[in-house]
Protein backbone atom coordinates (compact mmCIF):
# COMPACT_ATOMS: atom_id res chain seq x y z
CA UNK A 1 0.00 0.00 0.00
CA UNK A 2 1.60 3.18 -0.94
CA UNK A 3 2.33 5.91 2.24
CA UNK A 4 1.11 9.26 0.68
CA UNK A 5 2.51 10.67 3.78
CA UNK A 6 6.03 10.24 1.69
CA UNK A 7 4.91 9.65 -1.64
CA UNK A 8 2.86 12.87 -3.90
CA UNK A 9 -0.29 11.73 -5.45
CA UNK A 10 -0.41 11.16 -9.31
CA UNK A 11 -3.13 11.51 -11.36
CA UNK A 12 -3.43 12.33 -15.09
CA UNK A 13 -5.15 15.71 -16.09
CA UNK A 14 -8.31 13.35 -17.41
CA UNK A 15 -8.94 11.63 -14.56
CA UNK A 16 -8.60 15.37 -12.36
CA UNK A 17 -11.45 16.63 -15.05
CA UNK A 18 -13.46 13.60 -14.86
CA UNK A 19 -13.66 12.87 -10.87
CA UNK A 20 -12.35 9.43 -11.61
CA UNK A 21 -9.64 9.86 -9.29
CA UNK A 22 -11.13 11.42 -6.66
CA UNK A 23 -10.98 8.93 -3.67
CA UNK A 24 -7.21 10.00 -3.63
CA UNK A 25 -8.10 12.98 -2.78
CA UNK A 26 -7.29 12.71 1.12
CA UNK A 27 -3.97 11.37 0.45
CA UNK A 28 -3.18 14.49 -1.66
CA UNK A 29 -4.37 16.94 0.64
CA UNK A 30 -5.81 15.65 4.11
CA UNK A 31 -3.83 15.52 7.51
CA UNK A 32 -1.76 12.71 6.55
CA UNK A 33 -0.83 14.00 2.96
CA UNK A 34 2.45 15.74 1.83
CA UNK A 35 -0.21 18.71 0.28
CA UNK A 36 1.39 17.93 -2.81
CA UNK A 37 -0.39 16.57 -6.50
CA UNK A 38 1.76 15.64 -9.48
CA UNK A 39 -0.31 15.70 -12.73
CA UNK A 40 0.44 14.18 -16.16
CA UNK A 41 -1.41 13.69 -19.18
CA UNK A 42 -0.75 17.37 -20.08
CA UNK A 43 -1.97 19.43 -23.37
CA UNK A 44 0.69 18.45 -26.18
CA UNK A 45 2.48 21.94 -26.12
CA UNK A 46 3.93 21.85 -22.84
CA UNK A 47 6.81 19.68 -22.88
CA UNK A 48 8.14 22.25 -25.66
CA UNK A 49 6.82 25.44 -24.10
CA UNK A 50 8.77 23.79 -21.06
CA UNK A 51 11.75 23.48 -22.54
CA UNK A 52 11.83 27.42 -24.07
CA UNK A 53 11.00 28.66 -21.12
CA UNK A 54 13.31 26.96 -18.72
CA UNK A 55 16.44 27.71 -21.21
CA UNK A 56 15.32 31.27 -21.45
CA UNK A 57 16.18 31.57 -17.77
CA UNK A 58 19.91 31.04 -18.12
CA UNK A 59 19.81 33.81 -21.15
CA UNK A 60 17.99 36.42 -19.53
CA UNK A 61 20.39 35.55 -15.95
CA UNK A 62 23.38 36.52 -18.10
CA UNK A 63 21.85 39.65 -19.80
CA UNK A 64 24.27 42.91 -18.77
CA UNK A 65 23.75 43.92 -15.65
CA UNK A 66 23.04 47.27 -17.10
CA UNK A 67 19.70 45.68 -18.86
CA UNK A 68 18.87 43.54 -15.41
CA UNK A 69 19.12 46.58 -13.52
CA UNK A 70 16.72 48.22 -15.21
CA UNK A 71 14.08 45.35 -14.95
CA UNK A 72 14.09 45.77 -10.97
CA UNK A 73 11.75 47.22 -9.53
CA UNK A 74 11.99 48.12 -5.56
CA UNK A 75 8.44 49.16 -4.74
CA UNK A 76 7.19 46.04 -5.32
CA UNK A 77 9.72 44.68 -3.03
CA UNK A 78 11.78 43.21 -6.27
CA UNK A 79 8.35 41.07 -6.53
CA UNK A 80 8.07 42.40 -10.40
CA UNK A 81 10.97 41.86 -13.11
CA UNK A 82 14.37 40.71 -12.26
CA UNK A 83 15.23 40.28 -8.59
CA UNK A 84 18.79 39.02 -7.22
CA UNK A 85 20.05 39.31 -3.65
CA UNK A 86 17.05 41.24 -2.49
CA UNK A 87 15.32 38.08 -0.75
CA UNK A 88 17.16 36.74 2.29
CA UNK A 89 17.88 33.52 3.34
CA UNK A 90 16.96 31.47 6.59
CA UNK A 91 19.87 32.89 8.20
CA UNK A 92 19.37 36.58 7.60
CA UNK A 93 21.87 36.25 4.14
CA UNK A 94 20.88 37.98 1.37
CA UNK A 95 20.21 35.08 -1.51
CA UNK A 96 22.67 35.20 -4.15
CA UNK A 97 22.43 31.63 -5.39
CA UNK A 98 19.13 32.41 -7.41
CA UNK A 99 18.04 35.18 -9.95
CA UNK A 100 13.97 35.13 -10.13
CA UNK A 101 11.95 36.91 -12.91
CA UNK A 102 8.21 37.83 -11.94
CA UNK A 103 5.59 38.55 -13.93
CA UNK A 104 1.97 39.27 -13.22
CA UNK A 105 -0.34 37.03 -14.89
CA UNK A 106 -3.43 38.90 -14.94
CA UNK A 107 -3.13 38.58 -18.68
CA UNK A 108 -5.04 34.74 -17.53
CA UNK A 109 -7.76 36.68 -17.02
CA UNK A 110 -7.60 38.88 -19.65
CA UNK A 111 -4.68 39.10 -22.18
CA UNK A 112 -4.33 42.94 -22.23
CA UNK A 113 -3.58 43.20 -18.32
CA UNK A 114 -0.44 43.68 -17.66
CA UNK A 115 -1.79 43.95 -13.84
CA UNK A 116 -4.84 44.34 -12.18
CA UNK A 117 -7.10 46.58 -13.77
CA UNK A 118 -7.77 50.17 -12.46
CA UNK A 119 -10.76 49.35 -10.70
CA UNK A 120 -8.94 46.44 -8.59
CA UNK A 121 -6.38 48.64 -7.28
CA UNK A 122 -8.74 51.34 -5.47
CA UNK A 123 -7.37 51.22 -1.65
CA UNK A 124 -4.58 49.47 -3.00
CA UNK A 125 -2.45 52.02 -4.51
CA UNK A 126 0.66 51.22 -2.69
CA UNK A 127 1.02 47.18 -2.85
CA UNK A 128 3.09 47.86 -5.78
CA UNK A 129 4.06 44.09 -5.56
CA UNK A 130 0.66 43.35 -7.41
CA UNK A 131 -0.17 46.51 -8.68
CA UNK A 132 2.93 47.26 -10.71
CA UNK A 133 2.51 46.68 -14.74
CA UNK A 134 5.02 43.88 -15.91
CA UNK A 135 8.38 44.48 -16.73
CA UNK A 136 9.57 42.77 -19.49
CA UNK A 137 13.30 42.09 -20.99
CA UNK A 138 13.47 44.23 -24.70
CA UNK A 139 12.26 41.17 -27.77
CA UNK A 140 15.74 42.14 -29.28
CA UNK A 141 17.23 40.90 -26.24
CA UNK A 142 15.30 37.50 -25.54
CA UNK A 143 13.30 37.10 -28.41
CA UNK A 144 9.66 35.32 -27.55
CA UNK A 145 10.49 35.84 -24.03
CA UNK A 146 7.21 37.19 -23.50
CA UNK A 147 5.14 35.49 -25.34
CA UNK A 148 6.95 31.87 -24.61
CA UNK A 149 6.57 32.78 -20.41
CA UNK A 150 2.67 34.09 -21.00
CA UNK A 151 1.82 30.75 -23.13
CA UNK A 152 3.54 28.59 -20.58
CA UNK A 153 1.61 30.24 -17.48
CA UNK A 154 -1.57 30.13 -19.09
CA UNK A 155 -1.25 26.39 -19.38
CA UNK A 156 -0.51 26.02 -15.62
CA UNK A 157 -3.08 28.05 -14.43
CA UNK A 158 -5.51 26.31 -16.73
CA UNK A 159 -4.60 22.82 -15.06
CA UNK A 160 -4.88 24.50 -11.38
CA UNK A 161 -8.46 25.61 -11.88
CA UNK A 162 -8.63 21.41 -12.44
CA UNK A 163 -7.17 21.21 -9.35
CA UNK A 164 -8.84 23.72 -7.21
CA UNK A 165 -11.81 21.96 -8.66
CA UNK A 166 -10.72 19.03 -6.76
CA UNK A 167 -9.70 20.68 -3.56
CA UNK A 168 -13.44 22.01 -3.69
CA UNK A 169 -14.74 18.46 -4.05
CA UNK A 170 -12.81 17.38 -1.16
CA UNK A 171 -13.82 20.18 1.09
CA UNK A 172 -17.57 19.22 -0.05
CA UNK A 173 -17.28 15.83 0.90
CA UNK A 174 -14.51 15.36 3.58
CA UNK A 175 -13.76 18.75 5.07
CA UNK A 176 -16.98 20.58 5.71
CA UNK A 177 -15.09 23.92 6.70
CA UNK A 178 -17.35 26.21 8.37
CA UNK A 179 -18.15 29.62 6.19
CA UNK A 180 -16.13 28.18 3.05
CA UNK A 181 -18.13 28.87 -0.23
CA UNK A 182 -18.76 26.30 -2.26
CA UNK A 183 -15.86 26.47 -5.61
CA UNK A 184 -14.20 29.13 -3.50
CA UNK A 185 -10.53 27.81 -4.58
CA UNK A 186 -11.45 27.23 -8.26
CA UNK A 187 -13.00 30.96 -8.21
CA UNK A 188 -9.70 32.26 -6.80
CA UNK A 189 -7.51 30.82 -9.44
CA UNK A 190 -10.09 31.60 -12.42
CA UNK A 191 -10.66 35.08 -11.47
CA UNK A 192 -7.44 36.17 -9.92
CA UNK A 193 -5.29 39.18 -11.18
CA UNK A 194 -2.86 38.83 -8.77
CA UNK A 195 -1.20 35.30 -9.57
CA UNK A 196 2.12 35.91 -9.74
CA UNK A 197 4.88 33.70 -12.16
CA UNK A 198 8.45 33.36 -10.90
CA UNK A 199 10.85 31.83 -13.26
CA UNK A 200 14.21 31.29 -11.18
CA UNK A 201 17.65 30.67 -12.34
CA UNK A 202 19.86 29.11 -9.30
CA UNK A 203 23.53 30.22 -10.51
CA UNK A 204 26.04 27.27 -10.54
CA UNK A 205 28.42 26.92 -8.02
CA UNK A 206 32.48 27.45 -8.65
CA UNK A 207 33.28 24.18 -6.94
CA UNK A 208 31.99 21.28 -5.38
CA UNK A 209 31.85 21.59 -1.70
CA UNK A 210 32.18 19.57 1.50
CA UNK A 211 28.53 18.63 2.16
CA UNK A 212 29.28 19.18 5.87
CA UNK A 213 29.85 22.99 4.17
CA UNK A 214 26.37 23.24 2.31
CA UNK A 215 23.22 23.28 4.51
CA UNK A 216 20.55 21.17 2.90
CA UNK A 217 18.87 24.24 1.86
CA UNK A 218 21.75 26.45 1.11
CA UNK A 219 20.19 27.33 -2.54
CA UNK A 220 16.61 27.94 -1.00
CA UNK A 221 15.56 28.26 2.56
CA UNK A 222 13.07 26.20 4.10
CA UNK A 223 9.85 28.52 3.70
CA UNK A 224 5.85 28.29 3.09
CA UNK A 225 4.13 29.61 0.28
CA UNK A 226 1.64 32.40 0.95
CA UNK A 227 -0.34 31.46 -2.44
CA UNK A 228 -3.48 29.07 -2.12
CA UNK A 229 -2.15 26.37 -5.05
CA UNK A 230 1.79 26.84 -6.43
CA UNK A 231 2.48 24.55 -9.77
CA UNK A 232 5.63 24.02 -10.44
CA UNK A 233 7.79 22.53 -13.17
CA UNK A 234 10.26 20.09 -13.19
CA UNK A 235 13.66 21.15 -12.81
CA UNK A 236 16.07 21.69 -15.91
CA UNK A 237 19.80 21.22 -14.90
CA UNK A 238 22.67 22.81 -17.18
CA UNK A 239 26.12 22.24 -17.72
CA UNK A 240 26.85 25.89 -19.66
CA UNK A 241 24.29 25.85 -22.03
CA UNK A 242 24.18 22.16 -22.37
CA UNK A 243 21.13 20.46 -21.22
CA UNK A 244 21.47 17.46 -18.68
CA UNK A 245 19.17 14.60 -18.87
CA UNK A 246 18.96 14.26 -15.65
CA UNK A 247 20.28 16.08 -11.94
CA UNK A 248 23.94 15.25 -11.67
CA UNK A 249 23.31 15.09 -7.98
CA UNK A 250 20.49 12.37 -6.78
CA UNK A 251 20.24 14.49 -4.00
CA UNK A 252 19.47 17.61 -5.77
CA UNK A 253 15.91 19.06 -6.13
CA UNK A 254 12.86 19.80 -4.15
CA UNK A 255 12.14 18.44 -0.89
CA UNK A 256 8.99 18.84 1.47
CA UNK A 257 8.24 18.86 5.54
CA UNK A 258 5.99 16.29 5.80
CA UNK A 259 2.52 16.60 8.28
CA UNK A 260 4.92 14.51 10.63
CA UNK A 261 7.39 16.40 10.52
CA UNK A 262 10.18 14.06 7.90
CA UNK A 263 12.06 15.23 4.99
CA UNK A 264 10.66 14.17 1.64
CA UNK A 265 12.35 14.37 -1.68
CA UNK A 266 9.73 14.95 -4.42
CA UNK A 267 10.72 14.54 -7.91
CA UNK A 268 8.53 15.77 -10.53
CA UNK A 269 8.33 14.53 -14.16
CA UNK A 270 9.62 16.42 -16.60
CA UNK A 271 6.35 15.83 -18.71
CA UNK A 272 4.24 16.65 -15.22
CA UNK A 273 3.48 19.62 -13.01
CA UNK A 274 3.20 19.38 -9.52
CA UNK A 275 1.06 21.51 -7.12
CA UNK A 276 1.24 22.24 -3.55
CA UNK A 277 -1.01 24.29 -1.36
CA UNK A 278 0.00 27.47 0.38
CA UNK A 279 -0.25 29.35 3.25
CA UNK A 280 -3.44 31.50 2.18
CA UNK A 281 -5.07 28.18 1.68
CA UNK A 282 -4.70 27.74 4.99
CA UNK A 283 -6.02 30.88 6.21
CA UNK A 284 -8.86 30.94 3.99
CA UNK A 285 -9.57 27.01 5.57
CA UNK A 286 -8.72 27.76 8.90
CA UNK A 287 -6.18 25.17 8.75
CA UNK A 288 -8.12 22.45 7.05
CA UNK A 289 -5.46 22.49 4.40
CA UNK A 290 -2.09 23.21 5.50
CA UNK A 291 0.28 25.46 3.69
CA UNK A 292 3.58 22.48 2.84
CA UNK A 293 7.34 23.95 4.18
CA UNK A 294 9.70 23.20 1.67
CA UNK A 295 13.12 24.21 0.13
CA UNK A 296 15.57 23.47 -2.45
CA UNK A 297 18.61 22.01 -2.72
CA UNK A 298 21.11 22.46 -5.20
CA UNK A 299 23.14 20.23 -7.52
CA UNK A 300 26.55 19.84 -5.44
CA UNK A 301 28.48 19.64 -8.89
CA UNK A 302 30.18 22.55 -9.85
CA UNK A 303 29.45 24.65 -12.78
CA UNK A 304 25.59 23.01 -13.25
CA UNK A 305 23.04 25.43 -12.62
CA UNK A 306 19.13 24.82 -12.16
CA UNK A 307 15.79 26.41 -13.94
CA UNK A 308 12.38 26.20 -13.06
CA UNK A 309 8.74 27.66 -13.12
CA UNK A 310 6.87 28.48 -10.44
CA UNK A 311 2.90 29.63 -10.88
CA UNK A 312 1.74 30.94 -7.46
CA UNK A 313 -2.21 31.24 -8.02
CA UNK A 314 -3.20 33.28 -5.15
CA UNK A 315 -6.41 35.41 -4.08
CA UNK A 316 -7.32 39.11 -5.84
CA UNK A 317 -5.81 41.71 -3.77
CA UNK A 318 -9.69 42.57 -1.99
CA UNK A 319 -10.48 38.58 -1.04
CA UNK A 320 -10.34 37.75 2.45
CA UNK A 321 -8.55 34.73 4.12
CA UNK A 322 -10.62 33.93 6.79
CA UNK A 323 -9.57 35.97 10.09
CA UNK A 324 -6.11 37.17 8.16
CA UNK A 325 -7.53 40.03 6.44
CA UNK A 326 -7.81 40.97 3.03
CA UNK A 327 -5.08 39.00 0.81
CA UNK A 328 -3.06 42.34 0.04
CA UNK A 329 -2.35 42.65 3.84
CA UNK A 330 -1.68 39.41 4.87
CA UNK A 331 1.17 39.01 1.86
CA UNK A 332 2.74 42.50 2.38
CA UNK A 333 3.07 41.34 6.23
CA UNK A 334 5.07 38.07 4.63
CA UNK A 335 7.05 40.05 2.29
CA UNK A 336 8.06 42.61 4.86
CA UNK A 337 9.27 39.64 6.74
CA UNK A 338 11.61 38.20 4.23
CA UNK A 339 13.04 41.03 2.73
Amino acid sequence: MTDYSTTPVVVSLEELQSGAKDSLLPSAFGPDSLGVIIVTGLPKDFVSLRQKVLLSASDLAALPADKLAAMEHEPSFWCQGWSRGREKLANGVPDFNKGSFYANCAFHKDPQLEAPPKEETVGYEDMHMYTAPNIWPQEEDLPQFQTNLKALCNLIIDVAEHVARACDRYVAGHAKIDGYTAGYLEDVVRTSTTTKARLLHYFPMQQQQEQADTPDDAWCGTHKDHSCLTGLTSAMFLDGKTVLPKSPDPEAGLYIHNRHGKVVQVKIPADALAFQTGSALEAATHGEFKAVPHFVKGANVAGVSRNTLAVFCQPSMHRQLGSEGSFAEYSTRILEGNH
